[in-house]
Formats: C-alpha cells, sequence, structure tokens
C-alpha cells in the first residue's frame, strides 16, 4: 500500500463526496479538521494514516443530511478503503472513528475509544468552536429554517441522542445544548487548550447578542 496514493485518492473521493454539500460540513471543513488533526496528533503517539484517513472520511455522509441514518458514512468508507487495498485492521479502525466521532446528545456512551478516535474527536471538535463554529452554527440553521432565537424556549441539557437528533429548537439554543459542552469533552491536552481560547470567544459573542437582544446574559450549566 502506497500510503501516500492513498491519501491523494481519499483527498479527490472526499471532495467528489461533497462537492455540493451544506457550507459548514463541506471540504473546507475537512480540510480544516485534517489540519486540526494533524497539528494535534504531533504530541500524540497515534496512527498517523489512521488519524489522517479518519479525519477525511467521518463526514462523507453525515446523518444530519440522510435522514438519520447513521450507518451510509461507515459503509461508503470502508467500501472505499478496500477499492484502495487498505489493511483490514486500519479499514476497521477508520469506520469505528467515523462510528464514534459525533457528539449525539448529552447522555450518549462512547462505547469505541482510541488514541486516534481521540486526536480526530478533538480536530472535529475544534471546528465546532469559536469564529468558525459560530459561523457554522447559523449556517446550518439557516439550511435547516430554524429561528435563531426564541426567549420562551429553554436549552434542553438533558436529551436523549433521538431527542437531539430529532431537535428543531432554535439555533442559539445549540451553543447550550452541544457547544459549550465540548470543552470539557476534549481528550487531548493541545485539544483542551486550543479549545479554551475558542469556547472563551463564543461566551462574548452570546454576551453581545443577548445585549443586542434587551435581555440578560444566560450562561446556564457552563
Amino acid at each position: 500500500m502506497n500510503k501516500n496514493h492513498v491519501i491523494e485518492q481519499t483527498i479527490s473521493f472526499v471532495q467528489g463526496r461533497l462537492k455540493n454539500a451544506e457550507g459548514g460540513h463541506d471540504w473546507f471543513h475537512i480540510e480544516r479538521v485534517l489540519k486540526n488533526a494533524r497539528e494535534i496528533a504531533a504530541g500524540e503517539d497515534v496512527d498517523l494514516l489512521v488519524v489522517e484517513l479518519g479525519a477525511m472520511l467521518h463526514d462523507i455522509a453525515d446523518y444530519k443530511f440522510h435522514n438519520g441514518d447513521e450507518s451510509i458514512g461507515p459503509q461508503l468508507a470502508k467500501n472505499f478503503l478496500k477499492e484502495q487495498e487498505v489493511p483490514d485492521d486500519i479499514i476497521d479502525h477508520v469506520v469505528n472513528i467515523i462510528n464514534w466521532i459525533s457528539f449525539k446528545g448529552g447522555n450518549e456512551t462512547q462505547e469505541f475509544n482510541s488514541p486516534e478516535l481521540q486526536v480526530v474527536q478533538d480536530a472535529d471538535r475544534l471546528d465546532a468552536l469559536g469564529a468558525i463554529g459560530i459561523a457554522r452554527t447559523f449556517n446550518y440553521g439557516g439550511f435547516k429554517g430554524r429561528p435563531i432565537f426564541d426567549p420562551a424556549i429553554k436549552p434542553n441539557l438533558n436529551m436523549s441522542k433521538e431527542e437531539y437528533k430529532n431537535s428543531t429548537a432554535p439555533t442559539i439554543n445549540h451553543f447550550y445544548e452541544k457547544l459549550f459542552l465540548l470543552k470539557d469533552r476534549m481528550n487531548t491536552e493541545t485539544g483542551k487548550k486550543l479549545a479554551e481560547e475558542r469556547h472563551v470567544f463564543m461566551e462574548e459573542f452570546l454576551k453581545q447578542f443577548y445585549r443586542e437582544w434587551g435581555l440578560p446574559f444566560q450562561k446556564w450549566d457552563f
């Protein structure tokens, strides 16, 4: 197996899959996650090829855009990697990363773990934080036709997996239901350090948002 060739083929495959994707889950998202993953992996004892493949393939068929079906992405990745003659142990590892990388509500138990998953998960979560995280959140909310904010609808901090997947809550609620929870769920020291700065930026954004709305800042439980 030629690793450089596999990386090149994977880039081409993912770019094709995400050509017309929603702006927060397009190739540029993958490119940022890959960059984050390489930065984090530099300080960890991991298989870099598994990290890179996991980062590039983790969103090729996000369940949010496939009627909640979580099986499509892992199967597409498995089929693609087999075509590239990637060893079965690497394929299995990458598929497990795709299966377990996503945040699916505060009560979801993660049943698989590895240093490589931790790196890719941190890299993906970083792209949900900070200025880019804010932009992605509102882009997705607009894509789904959700209201920006409704003071009468409070965040649900104890959602089940199904409640989280089926939520139609205003976009601001997503800060409390996911984004502000991520800082304390980072796996690596590098990830934690990078997340802290982005978390603070989002707090400042929401403080200004509430100020302009004419309401006191709601901190809830983060």
